[in-house]
């Protein structure tokens, strides 16, 4: 009989050496963020070592916020043939800050909870796998453009948001260990907590100006790629249309946040057969090409790109660059 496959995945990136080792041909930056919920050192350096068969590779850590995005503008200048995110979301959406507009390409490997944009571009969200996945591309190289949005001159890949998911993001990154050991259910805690202290009563107001159409709401999520996030495997499904190849916007207000709303609204992106933008008290929209929100009640709105929170602004305007960067998947 066969050996048993090992469920280590540091004894099983180790046996992907086993495919082989030739001269790098390709120049490979990997932005490592170490404090990233399934990111340790030994790993860091078995994947490292792993690429090396096939690329020429330099790993650096990032140190701060918007280092990602430093280091990646750096990389497009010095022309490097591809930077990898190796981290979650956030250190995704750095990287992919400082690559946009350029002919650098962005991949990722998984390091977060969520891994949005990997499991959008179709890399493994077991960092072994992915690791595979990547030794693999250096043999079909097929770099392709996609669209990327943008609030307030801060670029997103698949997500933004303002107001009530914005605060919610505000509080977990208040708490980033809480946030790495517990996940999805931390946020689900938060946005409880988040919604009765400060949306159950008097919540911030804000409108949406989506092309000839005004719209009140609370919270505006904005889209230009689906779904809008993950709960451990289940897709979150919030607005429709909005593809990473189509050019355009899509995404929902929702009108008001009370006791009633909140959990069918929850139910309705956790389902797979109800819908969100059905919901009486959410406005859907898609194919935009902008939109401008603002503040009316002089409270600024609190802002999130890709489940990272950015601050607070009095208006916000959201728009997308199609084709606005390279990825390699």
């Amino acid at each position: 009989m066969p050996a048993a496959t090992s469920t280590d995945p540091l004894e099983r990136l180790g046996a992907t050496l086993a495919l082989g080792r030739s001269v790098p041909s390709r120049r490979m930056m990997i932005i490592v963020n170490p404090f990233a919920s399934t990111v340790s050192d030994r790993l860091k350096n078995l994947v490292v070592y792993a690429l090396r068969g096939r690329y020429e590779v330099d790993a650096i850590d990032t140190n701060a916020r918007g280092h990602a995005t430093e280091l990646s503008r750096e990389a497009a200048r010095e022309g490097y043939d591809v930077v990898v995110a190796f981290g979650g979301d956030g250190t995704v959406n750095e990287a992919a800050n400082g690559l946009a507009g350029s002919k650098t390409p962005l991949c990722c490997l998984p390091g977060g909870r969520a891994n949005v944009y990997c499991r959008m571009l179709g890399i493994p969200t077991d960092v072994v796998d992915a690791t595979e996945h990547l030794l693999m591309l250096a043999d079909d190289w097929r770099p392709r453009r996609v669209d990327v949005g943008s609030v307030n001159g801060r670029m997103f890949v698949f997500s933004a948001g303002a107001g009530l998911d914005a605060s919610v993001v505000e509080q977990v990154d208040a708490h980033p260990h809480l946030k790495a050991r517990f996940g999805e259910w931390y946020y689900t805690w938060m946005s409880l907590r988040t919604f009765t202290r400060r949306y159950l009563l008097h919540p911030p107001r804000l409108e949406a100006q989506i092309g000839t159409e005004t719209v009140a709401g609370v919270t505006v999520i904005v889209q230009n790629a689906a779904p809008y996030t993950y709960f451990g495997s289940r897709p979150v499904e919030m607005g429709e249309g909005a593809t990473l190849q189509s050019g355009d916007l899509a995404g929902v207000v929702l009108d008001r946040a009370r006791p009633i709303d909140v959990p069918t609204i929850i139910a309705r992106a956790l389902s797979q057969h109800l819908r969100v933008t059905r919901h009486h008290h959410v406005h859907p929209f898609s194919g935009a090409g902008g939109l401008r929100v603002r503040s009316l009640d002089e409270r600024p709105l609190p802002l999130q790109v890709d489940g990272d929170y950015i601050g607070e602004a009095d208006e916000a305007a959201f728009g997308v660059k199609p084709n606005g960067i390279a990825v390699i998947s």
